[in-house]
């Protein structure tokens, strides 16, 4: 096949905000440049704009990547450029954790990691022998996969198009949480990308700020700590407004590694604090003990060293009661966080967590993948009802997410921000909880009639 172009599609989420897309589809942005110079090839970010499909082809391939709840809209998208002939591959987390869910509609599905296996996808399209499955579960070393090209750096125009980059350094995580999907799409051993490609591509894209991608990041304190202060040693020479990291509360363990964090220009960790109820230890892969006084400590030794504190909490394990809410929002209160994420319990495929619910039948039926977004009730909780969970969690986010409490976050943690340096932090110190508060915006949204019954 003489292929005209590659274009790698992102579907619809969030749309635009102020005129800007949330965050860079940096997988993609990885793809594109492992495209072939002389093959075209484009990004189309729905969330930027809508899809031309005048614009697909016989001769067109497209790659579409996707999360478990857009992957109804990918399936929609997949339908109509299959309807202009063009050859359409699928892969992303959903295809990763749910194959035989993307298989029947899609030419041919990516499973695992595709930095390496989509050179091979191209040449075997250009061949006319593309195979229906193209699987990478070997965690391979990350030392020089799929580093960004000029060409796409220019296509995407960041600055213009996106409020967030995005930015990998490290993949994995060896937890084992029972809800989590991360140890099934990124693997469970820790892995390093070479500092010096980090550092190069920071300076080629020109970024003051990002955010990482990493699943556990500050697991790297710990388990290569030697790796993690190189790494601050050279970020701490390049002229940066700050970036945020995912980590777990261990991080206040590493004085000497914080301190050198905020030199870094480490704004604030996103913590996987996930409950305030010691009960559910047992779901939470050994990474944190449910100790609300062990918690206020590790977030007062952070913020001793000039870095913010994001605490992420999920609602609806099986020894939470509706009195959840409460103790989280009186933790909330009490412990000075930055910024607050909070979320129902989601059974993603191909976790622990969603097996155990389909032995006891406690996933509730007609579901539609699109709800599938952390915010809406997709089982039967054990310790409450359904209502309950749901009133819950919308009492949690209108006390968490309306303006004032936003505000009165963020003015706390501006005091704590250097007078020289309040500019270019003052958009990082409100812009997480605007965020959260978009995030839930979703809830009232009526469900795609494209959504697919479960």
């Amino acid at each position: 096949m003489n292929i005209d172009k590659i274009v790698l599609v992102y579907p619809k989420r969030d749309g635009l905000i102020f005129g800007r897309a949330h965050g860079s589809p940096y997988t993609l942005m990885r793809l594109a440049s492992l495209v072939p110079p002389e093959i075209p090839v484009e990004i189309w970010d729905e969330d930027l704009h809508p899809i031309d499909f005048n614009r697909v082809t016989p001769h067109t391939v497209m790659g579409i990547t996707s999360k478990t709840l857009s992957i109804d809209r990918a399936k929609q998208i997949a339908s109509d450029a299959k309807k202009r002939g063009a050859t359409v591959v699928v892969g992303g987390t959903h295809v990763t954790l749910a194959p035989d869910d993307v298989a029947p509609w899609a030419d041919a599905i990516v499973v695992g990691e595709a930095y390496r296996t989509w050179p091979q996808i191209i040449h075997d399209v250009a061949n006319d022998n593309l195979q229906p499955a193209y699987v990478d579960e070997e965690w391979a070393p990350l030392a020089g996969v799929a580093p960004l090209t000029d060409r796409v750096i220019k296509m995407v125009n960041e600055k213009k198009h996106y409020w967030t980059p995005y930015l990998e350094i490290t993949r994995g995580c060896p937890r084992n949480c029972t809800f989590c999907t991360a140890i099934r799409v990124s693997g469970k051993i820790m892995r390093h990308r070479p500092i010096d490609e980090v550092v190069d591509e920071i300076a080629r894209r020109g970024i003051k700020r990002f955010f990482l991608t990493d699943d556990n990041f500050g697991l790297n304190f710990r388990t290569d700590p030697n790796y993690i202060a190189q790494l601050f040693d050279a970020l701490k020479k390049l002229p940066l407004n700050g970036w945020t990291a995912q980590a777990e509360m261990m991080v206040g363990e590493f004085p000497e590694l914080l301190e050198m964090a905020r030199h870094a220009h480490l704004d604030k960790f996103f913590i996987g604090f996930e409950s305030v109820n010691a009960g559910n230890i047992r779901e939470l892969g050994g990474k944190t003990k449910g100790s609300q006084e062990k918690y206020k400590q590790i977030i007062n030794e952070i913020h001793r060293h000039g870095i913010g504190v994001v605490g992420l909490f999920v609602f609806g394990f099986d020894h939470d009661t509706p009195q959840v809410f409460e103790d989280t929002w009186k933790f909330v209160r009490e412990s000075e966080l930055d910024g607050v994420s909070v979320t129902i319990l989601t059974p993603y495929p191909g976790t622990p967590q969603r097996d155990q619910w389909i032995a006891e039948n406690r996933l509730m039926p007609d579901t539609p993948w699109s709800l599938y977004d952390t915010s809406h009730v997709t089982y039967y909780p054990k310790l409450m009802t359904v209502d309950q969970l749901r009133e819950g969690y919308d009492w949690m986010c209108r006390r968490l997410y309306n303006p004032a409490s936003i505000l009165a976050r963020g003015a706390r943690a501006m005091r704590r921000v250097p007078l020289a340096k309040e500019r270019t932090k003052f958009f990082s110190t409100f812009s997480t909880d605007f965020g959260y508060r978009k995030t839930y915006s979703f809830r009232d949204q009526p469900v795609p009639e494209y959504g697919q019954m479960l």
